[in-house]
C-alpha cells in the first residue's frame, strides 16, 4: 500500500511538507540499503526491523480469520446450507492451481521468492515515485506485508478499534507491517504465506479467499482455474470492488488481467505466446452465490429450513461453541465447521410429500411431522405443508405459506398442539412400573363418574364424566390390549385414578414431553395430582416430542435427547465432541416391551399373546406390509386436532394435523385417515431396505392372565372412534383448573 502518499493527501500543506521530506529520507536509506550486497542487506533485515515469532500476535501465528461453516445432511454430501458473515473456506495450497499461484506473485509481488518479507528495493521505487507525484501512484507492500494487514484487520478474537489500526496511514503502522512480515519469513515457508494470502485476500463480489472467489465467479474450485481465469481473479486484488466483473468495470477487469498476464511473461512463468492466447479468451463467467442461513438452503429444498432452524437453535445450547449464545452463533457464522446433520434426504423428501398431500401449501390448516431415531435420537426428518421463508404472505394469512415459526419442534410463540389419546401411552407405562399387568381389566361404561369437580355439558352430578366417542364399539370388560387398541377412554381415565394422575404427568415429561404452554407447565407443577383429563391428551406437545417419547419405547425403555447431528469437525480438522447420542435408561425394559405388545393393536397387528380385538389404524399393517410396527392414533376434542404416531424397532414419526394461528379451528375426524396413511409412509421410507426386526415379547409376568375370551373378529370403527374428549373448551378450561 502507498501509505506515504495517503498521508500526504490528506493532510495541511506544512504536514505534508514534513511528510514529503521524511519520505525522502527513507526513501534514501531504502535505496541505499538496497545497494548493498544480497547477504549484508539480508542480515541487515533479520538484525534490525525484524523482531521475533514468537513476538507476533496470536492471530499471525495462529491465524482466526473467519470461515463459512457447511451443513450436510446425514451422507455427507449433500448440501444443506452454509452459514457465514464472511465468505471463506480455507484450502492447501495443493488445491490451488499453479497458475494461480504464479499470477497472483506476478500481479502484486514479482520478488516475493527473494526478498525476507520486506522488499526494499520495490518500497524505495514506490516512495519515491509517491513523493513525486504526491499522491499514491505505487504501492511497495509486499505479499507478506499484505498477508499481515488482512490478518490483523479481520481478526476476530480483537476490538473493532484494533481491527481499524491495521490499515491506519501511519508510518508507525507500516513500520510495525514491516517487523511482523520479517518474523514471518523467519519461520514459515515462502508457500506457506503465500498459501494463507490466497486464503485470506479480498477478490470482491463478497468473496475472500481463492476458493471462494473461484466458486464466486466461476462456479469451479480453484484447482480447475485456468490461464485467463487465473490471471483475472489476481488483478481483482489490488481493487475487488472497483475491477469485479459482476458488481464493478468489466473493462477494467479486463484490463487488469492483461496487464497480470504481461507479469507472468516477466517473470517467466508463461511465454508470450501463452499470454496472447489468454488475453484473446472472452471473459466467460458462471457466478454463484453461497447460500446463506436457514432461509436461503438449496432451491426447491426449503422445507429443510425447519430442520436447519432446529439445528441452529440446538447450536446455540451448545458450551463447546463458546461461553455464550452470541459466541456461539458467531462461531457458527465464522468458525468454519463441517456438520454432518441427522437429516436423511429420502425420509425428508417423503415426508414434505405426505404433508402436503394432505393439506396445500396454502392451507390455513398444517401437517408437521418428525421423525426420530431410536437408540439414539437423532432427527431423521421435520416436515410441514409451508415454505420456509420470510417472504410476505396474503394479507389475512398469518403463517401461510411462509412462515419460519418452529412448527414441527415447537419453541417461540410455539407451544404445541393436544394429541389426543397419544397420551393414553403415559398412562399406560406408569400402570406397568406400578405393577400392573397388560390384562388388567375393567368394565368401561359410556361415561365414567370422576372425583374431579366440573360443571356444564360434560358433567355428571358435578363431577367430570368423560364419555365413549364410540359407546358400542368401546364400552364393555376392557384390558390394556384391547383399551388402547380401541381407544377406550374410560378405561384409562379409570386406570389414570388407580395410579395417580401425577405418576402419569411425571411419565410423559420422563420421556420428553415439554410442557411449553405456561398453563400446561403449571398444571403440571403444582396441581398433578388432580389433572383428570391429561390421559386424554388435552396438553399441547409438538411432533418431534411425540415423536422421540415413542422411540423410548421403541428403544426398549431408553430416552435419548434428540439431536440434530452425526458429526461437527472444526476448521483444523478436529471433531468437535457435541452430537453423539445422549441416552439414559428411563423404563425397565420389560415394562417398555409390554407397552409395545399392546400398541400392536391400534395398527391392526396381533400380540404375541393373542389379545388384540380392534384398532383405530389398522391400515397400518397393510402399509408396511405386515413389518413390526406399532403405535396409537388421537383425536382431540371436536376433532379440532387428529394424531398418529407410529414405530418400529429402526424409526418413531409423528404427525399433528392441526391449524397453528386458530386452535378452536377443527380439522374434522376425516382427515385422521389420511394422518394415519402419512405417516405409515414415511414409517415405510425410513425402513426400506433395512432387516426387518421383531419386537421382543413382554414377560408372562406383565402380561398376566386375561380373564375373558378374546373378541373376534376385529370391529372396523367409525371415523369418529378416536375423539377422546368430547367436552367444550370452555369445559376443558376449567376442568384444568379444578
Amino acid at each position: 500500500m502507498a501509505i506515504l502518499g495517503s498521508m500526504a493527501a490528506s493532510r495541511s500543506p506544512l504536514s505534508r511538507l514534513f511528510t514529503v521530506l521524511l519520505a525522502g529520507l527513507l526513501a534514501g536509506l531504502a535505496l541505499a540499503v538496497a545497494a548493498l550486497p544480497g547477504n549484508l542487506l539480508l542480515g541487515f533485515a533479520t538484525r534490525s526491523a525484524i523482531g521475533t515469532y514468537a513476538a507476533l500476535p496470536d492471530a499471525l501465528r495462529t491465524p482466526a480469520t473467519p470461515q463459512r461453516s457447511y451443513l450436510y445432511a446425514n451422507d455427507g454430501k449433500t448440501l444443506i446450507t452454509t452459514f457465514y458473515d464472511v465468505n471463506r473456506t480455507d484450502v492447501p495450497l495443493s488445491e490451488i492451481a499453479p497458475v494461480m499461484r504464479q499470477a497472483i506473485v506476478a500481479a502484486e509481488d514479482r520478488r516475493f521468492y527473494d526478498h525476507g518479507g520486506a522488499d526494499l528495493r520495490g518500497l524505495a521505487r514506490a516512495l519515491v515515485a509517491n513523493v513525486k507525484g504526491g499522491g499514491t501512484e505505487q504501492g511497495g507492500s509486499t505479499l507478506t506485508m499484505q498477508y499481515v494487514r488482512n490478518v490483523l484487520k479481520t481478526d476476530p478474537t480483537r476490538t473493532a478499534e484494533e481491527r481499524a489500526a491495521a490499515t491506519d496511514p501511519t508510518i508507525g503502522r507500516k513500520i510495525q507491517e514491516i517487523r511482523y512480515a520479517g518474523a514471518l519469513e523467519q519461520s514459515l515457508g515462502k508457500d506457506e504465506i503465500l498459501n494463507r494470502y490466497l486464503n485470506i485476500a479480498y477478490f470482491g463480489s463478497g468473496a475472500y479467499g481463492i476458493a471462494a472467489a473461484s466458486q464466486r465467479y466461476f462456479g469451479k474450485p480453484p484447482a480447475k482455474l485456468t490461464l485467463a481465469e487465473s490471471a483475472l481473479l489476481a488483478g481483482l486484488v489490488q481493487s475487488p470492488d472497483a475491477y469485479s466483473p459482476i458488481d464493478g468495470d468489466k473493462d477494467e477487469a479486463l484490463a487488469r488481467r492483461s496487464y497480470v498476464l504481461d507479469s507472468m511473461v516477466a517473470t517467466g512463468a508463461i511465454t508470450a505466446g501463452q499470454a496472447a492466447q489468454a488475453k484473446a479468451e472472452p471473459l466467460t463467467l458462471h457466478p454463484t452465490q453461497q447460500p446463506n442461513g436457514c432461509t436461503a438452503v438449496a432451491q426447491g429444498h426449503d422445507d429443510w429450513g425447519y430442520f436447519c432452524d432446529y439445528l441452529r437453535r440446538w447450536w446455540v445450547t451448545q458450551p463447546a461453541f463458546g461461553a455464550t449464545v452470541p459466541e456461539r452463533e458467531q462461531a457458527l457464522r465464522a468458525g468454519g465447521y463441517t456438520v454432518v446433520t441427522s437429516l436423511d434426504p429420502k425420509v425428508q423428501a417423503t415426508a414434505q410429500q405426505q404433508a402436503t398431500k394432505v393439506y396445500g401449501y396454502d392451507n390455513k390448516r398444517a401437517l408437521p411431522i418428525a421423525a426420530v431415531q431410536p437408540g439414539t435420537g437423532q432427527v431423521l426428518a421435520m416436515a410441514v405443508n409451508r415454505h420456509y421463508s420470510l417472504a410476505d404472505n396474503p394479507a389475512g394469512q398469518a403463517n401461510h405459506p411462509n412462515t419460519v415459526n418452529p412448527l414441527i419442534s415447537g419453541g417461540a410463540s410455539v407451544d404445541g398442539y393436544q394429541a389426543g389419546s397419544t397420551f393414553k401411552l403415559f398412562t399406560m407405562l406408569a400402570a406397568l412400573e406400578s405393577g400392573r399387568t397388560l390384562s388388567t381389566g375393567f368394565d368401561a361404561p359410556a361415561k365414567l363418574p370422576t372425583r374431579y369437580a366440573a360443571e356444564g355439558p360434560g358433567s355428571c352430578d358435578g363431577h367430570w364424566c368423560p364419555a365413549n366417542a364410540n359407546p358400542d364399539w368401546m364400552d364393555g370388560y376392557r384390558m390394556m390390549w384391547d383399551g388402547f387398541g380401541r381407544s377406550v377412554n374410560t378405561y384409562f381415565v379409570w386406570l389414570a385414578e388407580q395410579v395417580g394422575q401425577d405418576k402419569v404427568v411425571e411419565m410423559a415429561q420422563r420421556l420428553g414431553i415439554t410442557f411449553r404452554a405456561d398453563s400446561d407447565a403449571a398444571f403440571a407443577k403444582d396441581n398433578a395430582a388432580n389433572w383428570g383429563s391429561f390421559t386424554l391428551g388435552v396438553a399441547a406437545t409438538t411432533p418431534l416430542d411425540l415423536a422421540n417419547a415413542y422411540a423410548t419405547v421403541a428403544a426398549e425403555g431408553t430416552y435419548c435427547t434428540p439431536v440434530p447431528v452425526v458429526s461437527v469437525t472444526a476448521a483444523n480438522g478436529d471433531k468437535v465432541p457435541v452430537g453423539q447420542p445422549s441416552c439414559k435408561r428411563v423404563l425397565d425394559a420389560d415394562v417398555a416391551h409390554a407397552a409395545t405388545d399392546a400398541a400392536r393393536c391400534p395398527v391392526g397387528q396381533q400380540s404375541p399373546y393373542g389379545q388384540c380385538n380392534g384398532g383405530t389404524a389398522t391400515t397400518v399393517n397393510d402399509i408396511l406390509d405386515g413389518r413390526p410396527v406399532a403405535g396409537k392414533t388421537g383425536s382431540s376434542e371436536e376433532n379440532a386436532t387428529e394424531t398418529f404416531v407410529g414405530f418400529t424397532p429402526q424409526v418413531a414419526v409423528a404427525g399433528i394435523a392441526a391449524n397453528p394461528d386458530d386452535p378452536t379451528d377443527s380439522v374434522g375426524s376425516a382427515v385422521q385417515a389420511k394422518v394415519i396413511d402419512a405417516v405409515a409412509r414415511v414409517i415405510a421410507t425410513a425402513v426400506k431396505g433395512q432387516p426387518e426386526k421383531a419386537f421382543v415379547a413382554p414377560s408372562r409376568e406383565l402380561a398376566g392372565e386375561p380373564r375373558r375370551p378374546v373378541e373376534r373378529p376385529p370391529v372396523v370403527p367409525d371415523r369418529r372412534s378416536d375423539r377422546d374428549d368430547p367436552r367444550s373448551l370452555l369445559q376443558r378450561w376449567l376442568d384444568r383448573r379444578g
